[in-house]
């Protein structure tokens, strides 16, 4: 926005800051009830900014790290987007509409053997998975971090290298949902979608910035994503692998790291619908994408948007499109796999393993 417009916005700015550090305080002093699960570690993947930061794939590497240590996580969203209401434990009949598109996701990404759940009410909703036979062993929050009637035994504060939070103001002047003071509750801090060549002197920059708001002793890692090669998504006419010509169809709030992936990967991106983050599909979109369609092309796009794309009022017109999504996945730079796991293994003892 232009910046004389970002003056004049400046009062709500400040206004809205100031009533969530106020609510802040409340929890802080107690004063707000906040409830703790000492039977289970709960574990927060959230962020301080509106928008994309990547917390879909760090949470799928968070559910993954968990499995491979034996645990038995539980997936708990608020599944934003969704036409339903209250808690609800996804099933292979769900849809983005009944579940929301990231937990539809994840729900698809591990076939179901974990548990999936949404609720705007995430303390009912870890409490309903708790009564589960088996009861997990950890809950995975996703985008939990503004949500203080939970106290998460583990906070994941995620910010992009491209737009960190020290970086930004709060709504409307900027995107945050808080002030920068929030980053104070963060066990961890993780920097995504970073250049996967960027350098030490960089990060120490990066790091530097961040420890002005994070508290001191809090470790500050490096995540960059890693593309996969093209999915065909179930009930569309996709080939076996697609051709270098393409279209690219986005309802995602930063598709910049795809495009420019897919542009470096050698693909000739012809047209790319971008629409908003969680936008609900419509029919006549699909047949406008169509009529861009030529001989030998096909269409690419994200995970998420496929997990939309599947809904059964789409289910006729996506049958003849070839269309195929780009799985990601998160590295983290240096050491930073390693020093996550340290700081995530003492919450779960040898002898708590299932």
């Amino acid at each position: 926005m232009p910046s004389w417009y970002s003056y004049l916005l400046l009062p709500l700015s400040w206004l809205y800051a100031a009533v969530m550090a106020g609510r802040n305080w409340l929890y802080a002093q107690g004063w707000k009830g906040s409830t703790a699960f000492p039977e289970v570690p709960v574990l927060s993947v959230g962020n301080l900014r509106v928008g994309g930061t990547g917390k879909t794939p760090h949470v799928a590497w968070l559910v993954e790290w968990l499995l491979r240590q034996g645990q038995q996580p539980a997936l708990l969203s608020r599944g934003y987007g969704r036409r339903t209401r209250g808690y609800r434990l996804a099933q292979p009949s769900d849809t983005a509409a009944t579940l929301g598109d990231e937990p539809l996701q994840q729900f698809r990404h591990f076939r179901g053997l974990v548990p999936v759940a949404v609720s705007e009410d995430r303390v009912a909703g870890i409490r309903h998975l708790l009564q589960r036979e088996p009861a997990p062993t950890a809950v995975v929050l996703d985008d939990a971090y503004q949500h203080r009637r939970l106290q998460p035994a583990f906070n994941m504060l995620l910010t992009e290298q491209q737009r960190p939070f020290y970086s930004d103001e709060v709504l409307p002047t900027g995107r945050l949902r808080e002030s920068r003071r929030g980053a104070g509750r963060a066990d961890v801090v993780i920097i995504t979608k970073c250049d996967p060549q960027l350098s030490a002197t960089q990060q120490r920059d990066i790091r530097q910035h961040v420890l002005r708001y994070a508290r001191p002793e809090v470790p500050v890692l490096f995540s960059c994503y890693d593309y996969g090669r093209p999915v065909p998504v179930p009930g569309t006419a996709a080939p076996e692998q697609p051709g270098l010509e393409v279209l690219l169809l986005t309802g995602i709030a930063q598709p910049e790291p795809l495009l420019h992936y897919l542009e470096a990967a050698g693909y000739h991106v012809r047209h790319h619908a971008r629409f908003p983050d969680h936008h609900v599909f419509q029919l006549r979109e699909l047949r406008a994408l169509a009529t861009q369609l030529r001989p030998g092309q096909c269409v690419l796009t994200t995970q998420k948007d496929a997990a939309r794309l599947m809904e059964p009022t789409l289910a006729a017109s996506m049958a003849n499109l070839p269309v195929f999504y780009i799985p990601i996945e998160v590295r983290f730079l240096a050491d930073g796999a390693a020093r996550l796991a340290a700081l995530l293994t003492p919450y779960f003892p040898p002898h708590a393993v299932v």
